[in-house]
């Protein structure tokens, strides 16, 4: 059993929380860390993965600023999605040359930890049968978002789950280029808490990559 970090950040910017990602991952090369997890919230935000298509952002930069919706051109696969309040946000700084050298599993294996996390408050979540698709989805929907990136093995970027997210957010946007519709455990009518849907992700990492977790919780707070 390896250990894992796991690091329970409140809300940051994204752009500060990108910082702390590529710095873990930096000291992750070099051996300095464990695997590590942060679990975190971000204020209203878009950002472009390295698929992003201009013509799937549906609003003007200035709308975008008057709704407070920072944008960020990041470095993961994928296209534009969004992330903000009520929704979790999970980062995997993660060495896949101790864990199978497999992306293709390490997905998978993010998308099973959602999968059996949304299981524990009764919500039947799957894989999409798409080709290509990642992700977790309920009924047609996306609940859960996933892009990483890797660089010498070793993982950023992971998951966003929406918990009690606003969707109305989604509409300015072609979220992960997939014009399909998104909800969350709140539009499906289940009042489970951002709190515990942590700590059921928490556990349900573990069992999955076989994790012994040791948790810092750091207080990052900030207002809307």
């Amino acid at each position: 059993m390896r250990k894992l970090a796991v690091e329970a950040l409140g809300r940051e910017p994204y752009a500060q929380a990108w910082a702390r990602q590529r710095d873990l991952a930096l000291k992750r090369k070099q051996g300095e860390i464990a695997d590590t997890l942060l679990l975190l919230e971000h204020p209203h935000v878009l950002t472009l993965g390295r698929n992003a298509k201009p013509a799937h952002l549906l609003v003007s930069s200035e709308r975008l600023r008057q709704l407070g919706v920072e944008v960020h051109e990041i470095d993961r696969g994928g296209d534009v999605t969004y992330h903000g309040p009520g929704q979790i946000t999970g980062y995997f700084i993660f060495d896949l040359r101790e864990w199978k050298r497999d992306v293709g599993a390490f997905v998978r294996g993010i998308e099973q930890g959602l999968i059996d996390a949304l299981a524990g408050f009764g919500v039947r979540a799957e894989r999409s049968p798409g080709k290509g698709e990642t992700g977790v989805w309920v009924d047609g929907a996306k609940i859960g978002a996933i892009g990483v990136h890797l660089s010498r093995w070793v993982s950023t970027h992971g998951f966003a789950l929406n918990v009690s997210t606003d969707l109305e957010f989604f509409r300015h946007i072609v979220p992960c280029g997939l014009t399909k519709p998104v909800t969350s455990l709140r539009a499906l009518g289940n009042p489970a808490s951002r709190e515990a849907v942590t700590e059921a992700l928490k556990r349900a990492y573990a069992r999955l990559f076989d994790w012994t977790m040791e948790t810092k919780v750091l207080t990052t707070e900030i207002s809307q």
